[in-house]
């Protein structure tokens, strides 16, 4: 499916997972456009924020919120082969994504959502769940950390992942989901930097961190997209 919606400084998608104010306003502070993602449009809306667009199979968004935004404001796709964060991503193109509401009080939905990230490596997309902040660490990732601040990284697959600035460092370990992971670790102070081996490593940063990893993911390479219909 051709990206149809490109915004170039960034796009806030919003979900049905439930959020706040505080965690919507942070998001658009970064990216500006408001997408509401089904049942997160009557999210927004009851926050008192207007996406700009709906879109998803459309079986959770209220009919208020369809009459709000019109039918020109509306993208339905009924297929559910694909979550609503896949259509979202599919149909978006922006240099950065934020995602607000896509790990809320269901485990599924939050599992699902991280499997989009993986399944994305191509594309710079931060989820904010309101405690933390969790992306796909990209190929080569520097930003400047206080020292303390907490670092955790998660593998998706057995892989590998230099550092520096970390209070223990990642090399030459080797993790695995099923084996050694890397969560609860802190920057020193100064640049962190990492380099996972493949895209299979998540990274979860405190909230407050947004401003500097925004920064940061923008100026960072991407992975390579996967092959698709393979």
């Amino acid at each position: 499916m051709a990206r149809a919606f490109a915004k170039p400084l960034g796009i806030t998608l919003v979900g049905g997972g439930g959020t706040d104010a505080a965690s919507l306003s942070r998001a658009l502070s970064i990216a500006p456009t408001l997408v509401g993602v089904d049942g997160g449009t009557d999210a927004a809306l009851a926050l008192g924020f207007t996406p700009e667009l709906a879109l998803g199979d459309f079986d959770s968004i209220s009919e208020a919120a369809r009459t709000t935004l019109g039918p020109d404001r509306l993208h339905h796709d009924p297929d559910q082969e694909t979550t609503d964060f896949d259509k979202a991503l599919a149909l978006t193109q922006a240099p950065l994504v934020l995602g607000v509401g896509f790990t809320g009080g269901r485990l599924d939905h939050t599992l699902a959502a991280m499997s989009t990230l993986a399944q994305n490596p191509d594309r710079r997309v931060i989820l904010d769940t309101g405690h933390d902040l969790v992306l796909l660490c990209p190929p080569h990732l520097t930003l400047d950390l206080a020292a303390g601040t907490r670092v955790s990284l998660y593998p998706l697959s057995p892989l590998r992942c230099g550092s520096t600035g970390l209070q223990w460092p990642t090399d030459p370990l080797h993790f695995d989901p099923l084996g050694r992971i890397g969560t609860s670790n802190a920057a020193t102070g100064g640049p962190v930097t990492l380099t996972p081996s493949a895209p299979r490593m998540l990274l979860l940063l405190p909230p407050e961190t947004l401003a500097p990893l925004s920064a940061a993911l923008r100026a960072a390479p991407t992975w390579p997209a996967p092959a698709r219909g393979q």
